[in-house]
Protein backbone atom coordinates (compact mmCIF):
# COMPACT_ATOMS: atom_id res chain seq x y z
CA UNK A 1 0.00 0.00 0.00
CA UNK A 2 1.71 3.54 -1.12
CA UNK A 3 -0.05 6.38 0.54
CA UNK A 4 1.02 9.95 0.03
CA UNK A 5 0.44 12.83 2.79
CA UNK A 6 0.62 16.63 1.15
CA UNK A 7 1.77 18.58 4.15
CA UNK A 8 4.79 18.81 6.09
CA UNK A 9 2.54 20.28 9.48
CA UNK A 10 1.65 18.53 12.64
CA UNK A 11 -1.88 17.25 11.25
CA UNK A 12 0.44 15.52 8.10
CA UNK A 13 3.20 14.32 10.64
CA UNK A 14 0.54 13.01 13.04
CA UNK A 15 -1.49 11.23 9.89
CA UNK A 16 2.30 9.66 8.33
CA UNK A 17 2.98 7.98 12.02
CA UNK A 18 -0.23 7.15 12.52
CA UNK A 19 -0.41 5.12 9.45
CA UNK A 20 3.19 3.39 9.65
CA UNK A 21 1.59 2.46 13.41
CA UNK A 22 -0.94 0.68 12.11
CA UNK A 23 -0.48 -0.76 8.52
CA UNK A 24 3.86 -1.27 9.47
CA UNK A 25 4.34 -2.50 5.58
CA UNK A 26 2.51 0.82 4.24
CA UNK A 27 4.69 2.80 1.94
CA UNK A 28 4.37 6.78 2.90
CA UNK A 29 5.17 9.87 1.74
CA UNK A 30 5.21 12.93 3.29
CA UNK A 31 5.00 15.68 0.29
CA UNK A 32 5.79 19.41 1.62
CA UNK A 33 5.95 22.64 -0.96
CA UNK A 34 8.21 24.81 1.29
CA UNK A 35 11.83 23.45 2.37
CA UNK A 36 10.60 24.02 5.99
CA UNK A 37 8.89 21.46 8.16
CA UNK A 38 6.60 21.72 11.08
CA UNK A 39 7.18 25.59 10.56
CA UNK A 40 4.00 26.31 12.91
CA UNK A 41 4.75 24.11 15.45
CA UNK A 42 7.82 25.51 16.02
CA UNK A 43 6.29 29.25 16.22
CA UNK A 44 3.73 28.37 18.49
CA UNK A 45 3.42 29.84 21.93
CA UNK A 46 6.56 32.04 21.68
CA UNK A 47 8.72 29.02 20.49
CA UNK A 48 7.49 26.81 23.42
CA UNK A 49 4.90 24.93 21.11
CA UNK A 50 1.35 24.95 23.05
CA UNK A 51 0.91 21.27 22.39
CA UNK A 52 -2.36 21.11 23.22
CA UNK A 53 -4.99 21.85 26.30
CA UNK A 54 -5.49 20.10 29.59
CA UNK A 55 -9.23 19.83 29.42
CA UNK A 56 -10.75 16.39 30.06
CA UNK A 57 -14.03 16.87 29.10
CA UNK A 58 -15.29 16.00 25.87
CA UNK A 59 -18.44 18.89 26.09
CA UNK A 60 -16.08 21.33 27.09
CA UNK A 61 -13.20 20.66 24.56
CA UNK A 62 -15.87 20.76 22.01
CA UNK A 63 -16.74 24.74 23.16
CA UNK A 64 -13.51 25.78 22.07
CA UNK A 65 -14.00 25.40 18.61
CA UNK A 66 -16.32 27.92 17.40
CA UNK A 67 -16.05 26.43 13.99
CA UNK A 68 -16.46 22.52 14.04
CA UNK A 69 -16.83 21.82 18.12
CA UNK A 70 -19.97 19.95 17.51
CA UNK A 71 -18.75 18.12 14.86
CA UNK A 72 -15.76 16.78 16.37
CA UNK A 73 -17.54 15.37 19.72
CA UNK A 74 -17.64 11.46 18.39
CA UNK A 75 -13.40 11.96 17.23
CA UNK A 76 -12.81 13.32 20.21
CA UNK A 77 -13.70 10.02 22.37
CA UNK A 78 -11.52 8.57 19.99
CA UNK A 79 -8.62 11.11 20.23
CA UNK A 80 -8.45 13.87 22.88
CA UNK A 81 -6.36 15.71 24.38
CA UNK A 82 -5.43 12.96 27.27
CA UNK A 83 -4.37 10.57 24.59
CA UNK A 84 -2.38 13.53 22.83
CA UNK A 85 -0.47 13.63 26.58
CA UNK A 86 0.40 10.44 26.32
CA UNK A 87 1.33 9.78 23.14
CA UNK A 88 4.17 12.55 23.30
CA UNK A 89 4.85 10.86 26.85
CA UNK A 90 5.69 7.56 25.70
CA UNK A 91 8.04 8.72 23.18
CA UNK A 92 10.27 10.93 25.22
CA UNK A 93 8.88 13.83 26.00
CA UNK A 94 7.55 15.19 29.66
CA UNK A 95 5.06 18.05 29.76
CA UNK A 96 4.03 20.75 31.85
CA UNK A 97 0.15 21.73 32.51
CA UNK A 98 -0.08 25.64 33.04
CA UNK A 99 -2.22 26.98 35.57
CA UNK A 100 -5.32 27.88 32.67
CA UNK A 101 -4.27 24.25 31.49
CA UNK A 102 -2.53 25.31 28.74
CA UNK A 103 0.24 21.79 28.10
CA UNK A 104 3.85 23.10 26.65
CA UNK A 105 7.34 20.52 26.91
CA UNK A 106 8.82 20.87 29.98
CA UNK A 107 12.06 21.73 27.97
CA UNK A 108 9.80 25.02 27.36
CA UNK A 109 10.90 24.60 23.37
CA UNK A 110 9.32 23.80 20.70
CA UNK A 111 11.95 21.77 19.23
CA UNK A 112 11.27 19.01 21.25
CA UNK A 113 8.18 18.29 19.58
CA UNK A 114 9.64 19.04 16.07
CA UNK A 115 12.40 16.40 17.32
CA UNK A 116 10.27 14.23 18.34
CA UNK A 117 7.92 13.91 15.27
CA UNK A 118 11.06 13.94 13.07
CA UNK A 119 12.72 10.97 15.40
CA UNK A 120 9.62 9.00 14.61
CA UNK A 121 9.25 9.54 10.66
CA UNK A 122 13.00 8.41 10.68
CA UNK A 123 12.04 5.39 13.01
CA UNK A 124 8.87 4.54 10.98
CA UNK A 125 11.08 4.51 7.39
CA UNK A 126 8.29 7.68 6.62
CA UNK A 127 9.82 9.32 3.49
CA UNK A 128 9.89 13.07 3.70
CA UNK A 129 10.39 15.12 0.85
CA UNK A 130 10.67 19.14 1.10
CA UNK A 131 10.51 21.41 -1.88
CA UNK A 132 7.83 19.48 -3.38
CA UNK A 133 4.66 20.99 -4.90
CA UNK A 134 1.74 19.23 -5.99
CA UNK A 135 -0.29 21.17 -8.92
CA UNK A 136 -3.30 19.07 -8.63
CA UNK A 137 -4.41 15.36 -7.91
CA UNK A 138 -6.41 12.95 -10.41
CA UNK A 139 -8.42 9.73 -9.58
CA UNK A 140 -7.29 6.75 -11.23
CA UNK A 141 -8.98 3.41 -10.73
CA UNK A 142 -9.35 3.75 -7.30
CA UNK A 143 -5.93 5.34 -6.80
CA UNK A 144 -4.95 8.71 -6.97
CA UNK A 145 -2.56 10.19 -9.51
CA UNK A 146 -0.19 13.34 -7.83
CA UNK A 147 1.06 15.55 -10.53
CA UNK A 148 3.91 17.56 -9.31
CA UNK A 149 4.95 21.23 -9.90
CA UNK A 150 8.64 20.05 -10.41
CA UNK A 151 10.45 19.67 -13.81
CA UNK A 152 12.48 16.69 -12.61
CA UNK A 153 8.91 14.84 -11.60
CA UNK A 154 6.15 14.79 -13.62
CA UNK A 155 3.56 12.22 -11.54
CA UNK A 156 3.28 9.40 -9.38
CA UNK A 157 0.87 7.23 -8.49
CA UNK A 158 -0.97 6.15 -4.88
CA UNK A 159 -3.58 4.13 -4.07
CA UNK A 160 -4.71 6.75 -0.49
CA UNK A 161 -4.08 10.32 -0.13
CA UNK A 162 -3.91 12.48 2.91
CA UNK A 163 -4.36 16.17 2.50
CA UNK A 164 -3.32 18.32 5.16
CA UNK A 165 -1.63 21.80 3.67
CA UNK A 166 -2.91 23.69 6.16
CA UNK A 167 -5.38 26.78 5.86
CA UNK A 168 -5.25 28.40 3.00
CA UNK A 169 -5.90 32.73 3.26
CA UNK A 170 -7.81 32.47 0.04
CA UNK A 171 -10.35 30.78 -1.36
CA UNK A 172 -8.21 30.07 -4.70
CA UNK A 173 -5.70 27.95 -2.57
CA UNK A 174 -8.39 25.30 -2.33
CA UNK A 175 -10.14 25.28 -5.96
CA UNK A 176 -7.90 22.08 -6.42
CA UNK A 177 -10.12 20.57 -3.61
CA UNK A 178 -13.37 22.29 -4.17
CA UNK A 179 -13.21 20.96 -8.01
CA UNK A 180 -13.21 17.27 -7.03
CA UNK A 181 -16.16 18.26 -5.57
CA UNK A 182 -15.62 18.57 -2.07
CA UNK A 183 -17.72 22.16 -0.83
CA UNK A 184 -15.66 25.00 0.38
CA UNK A 185 -16.28 27.25 3.04
CA UNK A 186 -14.75 30.55 2.31
CA UNK A 187 -11.85 31.41 4.40
CA UNK A 188 -11.06 34.28 6.77
CA UNK A 189 -8.60 35.08 9.25
CA UNK A 190 -9.47 33.93 13.37
CA UNK A 191 -7.51 35.12 16.04
CA UNK A 192 -6.44 38.55 15.53
CA UNK A 193 -6.28 41.50 17.62
CA UNK A 194 -8.08 44.79 17.20
CA UNK A 195 -6.68 47.99 15.84
CA UNK A 196 -8.16 51.70 17.35
CA UNK A 197 -5.59 54.13 15.60
CA UNK A 198 -8.28 56.43 16.48
CA UNK A 199 -8.37 56.14 20.36
CA UNK A 200 -6.22 56.97 23.25
CA UNK A 201 -6.15 54.34 25.02
CA UNK A 202 -3.13 53.03 23.38
CA UNK A 203 -1.10 55.74 25.69
CA UNK A 204 -1.64 52.47 28.24
CA UNK A 205 0.26 50.17 26.42
CA UNK A 206 1.26 46.97 28.58
CA UNK A 207 -1.51 47.70 30.68
CA UNK A 208 -3.90 44.55 31.81
CA UNK A 209 -7.30 44.45 32.45
CA UNK A 210 -7.37 40.86 34.19
CA UNK A 211 -11.21 40.13 34.38
CA UNK A 212 -13.57 41.91 31.87
CA UNK A 213 -16.93 41.54 29.20
CA UNK A 214 -16.22 41.99 26.31
CA UNK A 215 -19.07 42.38 23.47
CA UNK A 216 -18.97 43.76 19.82
CA UNK A 217 -21.47 46.24 20.24
CA UNK A 218 -25.07 45.40 18.40
CA UNK A 219 -24.06 41.28 18.48
CA UNK A 220 -24.77 38.55 20.50
CA UNK A 221 -20.85 38.02 20.39
CA UNK A 222 -19.27 38.31 23.49
CA UNK A 223 -16.39 36.80 25.76
CA UNK A 224 -14.82 37.15 28.91
CA UNK A 225 -11.34 36.93 30.33
CA UNK A 226 -8.15 39.49 30.45
CA UNK A 227 -7.27 42.19 27.80
CA UNK A 228 -3.72 43.09 27.15
CA UNK A 229 -4.27 47.02 25.98
CA UNK A 230 -1.17 47.45 23.40
CA UNK A 231 0.27 50.59 21.23
CA UNK A 232 -2.43 49.87 18.33
CA UNK A 233 -4.86 48.44 20.27
CA UNK A 234 -6.52 46.02 21.84
CA UNK A 235 -4.72 42.19 22.53
CA UNK A 236 -5.24 39.52 25.44
CA UNK A 237 -7.34 36.32 25.76
CA UNK A 238 -10.97 38.36 25.96
CA UNK A 239 -10.30 39.96 22.52
CA UNK A 240 -8.63 36.87 20.51
CA UNK A 241 -11.34 34.72 21.57
CA UNK A 242 -14.02 37.72 20.30
CA UNK A 243 -12.28 37.27 17.30
CA UNK A 244 -12.34 34.06 17.04
CA UNK A 245 -16.64 33.41 18.05
CA UNK A 246 -17.11 36.73 15.32
CA UNK A 247 -14.69 35.59 13.09
CA UNK A 248 -16.97 35.70 9.83
CA UNK A 249 -19.31 38.81 11.24
CA UNK A 250 -16.07 41.19 11.54
CA UNK A 251 -14.45 40.05 7.94
CA UNK A 252 -18.06 41.17 6.09
CA UNK A 253 -17.43 44.31 8.62
CA UNK A 254 -14.33 45.34 6.96
CA UNK A 255 -12.62 45.32 10.59
CA UNK A 256 -14.55 48.84 11.47
CA UNK A 257 -16.91 48.08 14.43
CA UNK A 258 -17.69 49.26 17.93
CA UNK A 259 -16.46 47.00 21.42
CA UNK A 260 -17.91 47.43 24.18
CA UNK A 261 -15.81 46.42 26.90
CA UNK A 262 -17.37 45.74 30.78
CA UNK A 263 -14.02 46.32 32.46
CA UNK A 264 -15.32 44.59 36.20
CA UNK A 265 -16.65 41.65 34.63
CA UNK A 266 -20.30 42.26 36.23
CA UNK A 267 -23.23 42.32 33.97
CA UNK A 268 -25.20 43.93 36.62
CA UNK A 269 -25.18 47.36 36.38
CA UNK A 270 -27.03 48.12 39.66
CA UNK A 271 -24.89 46.13 41.32
CA UNK A 272 -21.53 48.29 40.35
CA UNK A 273 -23.71 51.33 40.99
CA UNK A 274 -23.98 49.94 44.51
CA UNK A 275 -20.65 49.47 44.93
CA UNK A 276 -19.51 52.81 43.75
CA UNK A 277 -21.91 54.18 46.32
CA UNK A 278 -20.40 51.86 49.05
CA UNK A 279 -16.96 53.27 48.16
CA UNK A 280 -17.87 56.70 48.30
CA UNK A 281 -19.57 56.19 51.98
CA UNK A 282 -16.70 54.58 53.46
CA UNK A 283 -14.07 57.02 51.80
CA UNK A 284 -15.70 60.29 51.63
CA UNK A 285 -12.40 62.36 52.26
CA UNK A 286 -10.28 60.30 49.77
CA UNK A 287 -9.48 61.77 46.65
CA UNK A 288 -11.30 59.97 43.26
CA UNK A 289 -7.89 58.22 42.13
CA UNK A 290 -6.79 57.06 45.52
CA UNK A 291 -9.50 54.42 45.90
CA UNK A 292 -9.69 51.73 42.95
CA UNK A 293 -12.33 49.99 42.57
CA UNK A 294 -12.69 45.91 40.92
CA UNK A 295 -9.04 45.63 41.09
CA UNK A 296 -8.10 47.68 38.35
CA UNK A 297 -4.49 49.21 37.87
CA UNK A 298 -4.25 52.74 38.19
CA UNK A 299 -3.19 53.91 35.15
CA UNK A 300 -6.42 52.65 33.93
CA UNK A 301 -8.68 53.88 36.54
CA UNK A 302 -7.38 57.00 36.08
CA UNK A 303 -8.01 57.27 32.46
CA UNK A 304 -11.43 55.81 32.98
CA UNK A 305 -11.92 58.71 35.13
CA UNK A 306 -10.87 61.41 33.30
CA UNK A 307 -12.82 59.86 30.06
CA UNK A 308 -15.65 60.31 32.73
CA UNK A 309 -14.18 64.11 32.50
CA UNK A 310 -13.89 63.70 36.05
CA UNK A 311 -11.03 65.23 38.16
CA UNK A 312 -8.88 63.20 39.66
CA UNK A 313 -8.42 65.55 43.18
CA UNK A 314 -12.43 65.03 43.24
CA UNK A 315 -13.10 63.96 46.78
CA UNK A 316 -15.79 60.67 46.49
CA UNK A 317 -18.23 62.57 48.72
CA UNK A 318 -18.55 65.29 46.40
CA UNK A 319 -19.22 63.55 43.59
CA UNK A 320 -23.10 62.82 43.22
CA UNK A 321 -25.63 60.34 41.57
CA UNK A 322 -24.64 61.78 38.28
CA UNK A 323 -20.73 61.23 38.40
CA UNK A 324 -21.64 58.10 40.03
CA UNK A 325 -23.63 56.94 37.00
CA UNK A 326 -20.74 58.21 34.59
CA UNK A 327 -18.43 56.21 36.58
CA UNK A 328 -20.53 53.17 36.64
CA UNK A 329 -21.52 53.19 32.50
CA UNK A 330 -17.65 53.63 32.04
CA UNK A 331 -16.88 50.51 34.09
CA UNK A 332 -20.02 48.70 32.66
CA UNK A 333 -20.30 49.70 28.77
CA UNK A 334 -17.34 51.35 27.99
CA UNK A 335 -17.11 51.78 24.22
CA UNK A 336 -14.08 51.88 21.85
CA UNK A 337 -14.14 52.51 17.92
CA UNK A 338 -11.98 49.55 16.37
CA UNK A 339 -10.48 49.54 12.97
CA UNK A 340 -8.74 47.19 11.12
CA UNK A 341 -6.84 44.18 12.48
CA UNK A 342 -3.12 42.22 13.40
CA UNK A 343 -2.44 39.04 13.10
CA UNK A 344 -1.38 37.54 16.81
CA UNK A 345 2.50 37.18 16.65
CA UNK A 346 2.93 34.94 13.75
CA UNK A 347 0.21 32.60 14.46
CA UNK A 348 -2.11 32.84 11.76
CA UNK A 349 -5.25 30.94 11.97
CA UNK A 350 -8.38 30.33 9.31
CA UNK A 351 -12.17 30.05 9.60
CA UNK A 352 -13.03 27.70 6.99
CA UNK A 353 -11.91 25.24 4.18
CA UNK A 354 -13.09 21.77 3.62
CA UNK A 355 -16.55 21.96 4.62
CA UNK A 356 -17.26 19.08 7.37
CA UNK A 357 -20.18 18.36 5.03
CA UNK A 358 -18.48 16.57 2.67
CA UNK A 359 -16.64 14.49 5.70
CA UNK A 360 -17.07 11.62 7.04
CA UNK A 361 -15.85 12.56 10.18
CA UNK A 362 -16.01 9.19 11.63
CA UNK A 363 -12.59 8.49 9.39
CA UNK A 364 -12.05 11.82 8.03
CA UNK A 365 -12.01 10.22 4.57
CA UNK A 366 -13.93 12.51 1.63
CA UNK A 367 -17.61 11.33 1.29
CA UNK A 368 -17.41 11.99 -2.42
CA UNK A 369 -13.38 10.98 -3.08
CA UNK A 370 -12.59 7.18 -2.05
CA UNK A 371 -9.19 6.71 -0.44
CA UNK A 372 -9.07 10.68 0.01
CA UNK A 373 -8.39 11.95 3.49
CA UNK A 374 -7.90 15.19 5.19
CA UNK A 375 -6.26 16.60 8.08
CA UNK A 376 -6.08 19.68 10.52
CA UNK A 377 -6.69 23.15 9.28
CA UNK A 378 -7.36 22.54 5.78
CA UNK A 379 -10.89 22.03 7.39
CA UNK A 380 -13.11 24.67 8.22
CA UNK A 381 -12.40 23.67 11.56
CA UNK A 382 -10.65 26.58 14.55
CA UNK A 383 -10.26 27.14 17.97
CA UNK A 384 -9.68 30.01 20.64
CA UNK A 385 -5.56 29.87 22.18
CA UNK A 386 -5.17 27.29 24.48
CA UNK A 387 -3.61 24.60 22.61
CA UNK A 388 -7.13 23.60 20.98
CA UNK A 389 -5.70 24.41 17.32
CA UNK A 390 -2.54 21.89 17.99
CA UNK A 391 -5.37 19.29 19.27
CA UNK A 392 -7.87 19.58 16.27
CA UNK A 393 -4.45 18.82 14.25
CA UNK A 394 -3.50 15.52 16.52
CA UNK A 395 -7.35 14.36 16.61
CA UNK A 396 -7.67 14.61 12.63
CA UNK A 397 -4.41 13.27 11.94
CA UNK A 398 -4.66 10.21 13.98
CA UNK A 399 -8.59 9.73 12.38
CA UNK A 400 -7.58 9.98 8.70
CA UNK A 401 -3.85 7.90 9.58
CA UNK A 402 -6.13 5.48 10.99
CA UNK A 403 -7.52 5.01 7.08
CA UNK A 404 -10.89 3.85 8.21
CA UNK A 405 -13.87 3.31 5.30
CA UNK A 406 -16.18 5.31 5.46
CA UNK A 407 -19.53 4.62 7.23
CA UNK A 408 -21.72 7.58 5.02
CA UNK A 409 -21.57 8.79 2.18
CA UNK A 410 -23.15 11.71 0.23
Amino acid sequence: MKIAVIGGGAAGFFSAITIKEHFPEAVVTIFEKSQKLLSKVKISGGGRCNVTNACQSISELGKAYPRGGKQLKKAFHLFNTTHTMEWFTKRGVPLIVEEDQRVFPASNNSQSIIDCLLNETKRLQIKVETGVAIKNIQPANGQWNLHFANENTDQEIFDKVIIATGGSPKRQGLEWIESLGHKIEDPVPSLFTFNMPAESITNLMGVVAKNTITTIQGTPFKSNGPILITHWGMSGPAILKLSSYAARLLHSLNYSFKLQINWVNEPNNDRVFQFLEMLAHQNPKKKLGSVKPYFLTERLWFYLIQKCNISLDKKWEELGKKNLHKLMNILCNDVYEVQGKTTFKEEFVTCGGVSLESIDLNSMQSKVCKNLYFAGEVLDIDAITGGYNFQAAWTTGYLAGCLKENTQNL
